[in-house]
């Protein structure tokens, strides 16, 4: 009888899949749970057909900003802002401004490999040149919701990774921000072309499964250990619930399903030329269109854009500035500096713009969109005691705009408290993420 101790609370469980068991007379009541399969938290709503579903951005640059610049005061469309965030002053009204938040591990080793590999995690990292962090909040939605579209996510950048070792740390630190596993950073994409070719290009992503095959492995463990009636039971629920999909999948193909459609159902923009682009400014305006469409296609719901590398090498010709590579010249505070901080904002503000221009329904796309723009220290001296964050979008009418939030006086000022809120917006409930168990109540 010890095979058929399966409690009755069992779920089925696939990536970003949960699915109830039908009744079984040789479940337990009161059995035991099967270790690792009983979430507490992940209650994914579902998207409702009538509206656009929330999406959800993470754009990162690295060596924080301009030390008398980054600023804002007083609320609504009368803030003040200070000269880095003048990109972005049209969306004062749907601009939420943070101060004080921090990360408590990246203040361990004080460097930026050290700032940034568990920037969106929170967790500790391994040094001596080996790899281990955490399961970033971008990832962690991925994982839970990402079946629901073509890709799970999409990650960009705009600087090639670097697998050096510097002061003990890796630089894959420094190079990613988005981590499927605490030992696997999620694979980048640098060359726009090849992003592109993720959204259009067959064979579909993992989104495209069944539910039914999602589950499939974790379906057969729990067949191994019930009455062989329950199994008969057991394939005809999935063979119920797989007709359903197949059902479903017809009734698209014939237009019949009514409600939210994706704004575009093929590219507006041309496939970019093959290899990586010698012009920034070129780059990454490329990368910003690549994730407006994924946005606005439905492609994926959930896009990290990583703008240069945290100890990164860029120049900045353009602006003028090529004397100096991005890093050392975030030593410098200088107006040129101010140049290059600006650069980034307006990636940020061109985003912004973009999704603002695409209707759907009452709102747009930004205002259905939260893009959080952050970086792993406040300035380039190292200071990641106050983290800079702005965040544009209001999440579906989640997120109330034109707020200054400061929490540098207070004891919980984690900022997986801001990600713990941010992945609720996306349908993701946790108990506790990183180093924080509640919320930030104003996000």
């Amino acid at each position: 009888m010890k095979s058929h101790r399966v409690s009755r609370r069992r779920m089925l469980h696939g990536l970003g899949v949960t699915m109830a068991l039908p009744w079984m007379e040789s479940i337990n009541s009161f059995g035991n749970e099967i270790a690792g399969n009983d979430h507490k938290g992940g209650n994914e709503s579902k998207d409702r057909q009538d509206t656009a579903p929330v999406r959800m951005a993470v754009l990162f640059s690295g060596c924080g900003y301009h030390s008398k610049e980054w600023w804002a005061r007083g609320t609504g469309s009368e803030m003040e802002l200070g000269k880095v965030l003048k990109p972005i002053e049209a969306f004062r009204d749907r601009m939420v401004f943070i101060n004080g938040l921090y990360n408590a591990e990246a203040l361990k080793g004080n460097i930026h490999s050290s700032q940034t590999g568990n920037l969106l995690s929170g967790a500790p990292l391994s040094s001596g040149g080996t790899i281990r962090s955490g399961t970033s909040m971008d990832q962690v939605v991925a994982q839970r919701i990402g079946q629901r579209t073509k890709l799970p996510s999409l990650i960009l950048g705009c600087e090639k990774a670097n697998p050096s070792v510097h002061k003990n740390y890796s630089m894959l630190y420094s190079s990613h921000i988005s981590w499927s596993s605490p030992t696997s950073p999620t694979p980048l994409e640098v060359y726009p072309a090849l992003a592109f070719d993720q959204l259009f290009k067959e064979p579909a992503g993992r989104g495209d499964r069944s539910v039914v095959d999602a589950i499939l492995q974790d379906a057969s463990d729990v067949r191994s250990r019930i009455s062989h009636s329950d199994r008969q039971k057991l394939d005809e629920y999935l063979n119920s619930v797989r007709e359903v999909e197949k059902r479903i999948e017809r009734a698209g193909q014939k237009g019949e399903l009514q409600g939210w459609r994706p704004t575009l159902s093929e590219p507006n923009l041309p496939r970019p030329a093959d290899g990586y682009p010698q012009d920034i400014v070129e780059h990454m305006r490329l990368m910003c269109d690549i994730l407006v469409l994924a946005f606005q296609t439905d492609t994926t719901r959930i896009c990290t854009l990583k703008l240069n590398n945290d100890h990164g090498t860029l120049r900045f010709p353009h602006l003028g500035v090529d004397y100096m590579i991005h890093h050392l010249l975030s030593h410098t505070d200088s107006e040129d500096w101010l140049k290059v901080n600006q650069f980034f904002l307006e990636q940020v503000g061109y985003i912004a713009k973009r999704l603002d221009s695409i209707q759907e329904g009452e709102r747009t796309a930004l205002d259905n969109s939260m893009i959080m723009l952050c970086s792993s220290m406040l300035t380039g001296n190292h200071d990641a005691t106050r983290l800079p964050v702005v965040m544009v979008g209001s999440a579906g009418g989640q997120i109330k705009g034109g707020q200054n939030l400061d929490y540098s006086g207070e004891s919980d000022r984690q900022i997986c408290r801001l990600y713990l809120s941010m992945m609720d917006k996306m349908g993701v409930s946790l108990d506790h993420f990183g180093d924080a168990t509640e919320r930030l109540s104003e996000v």
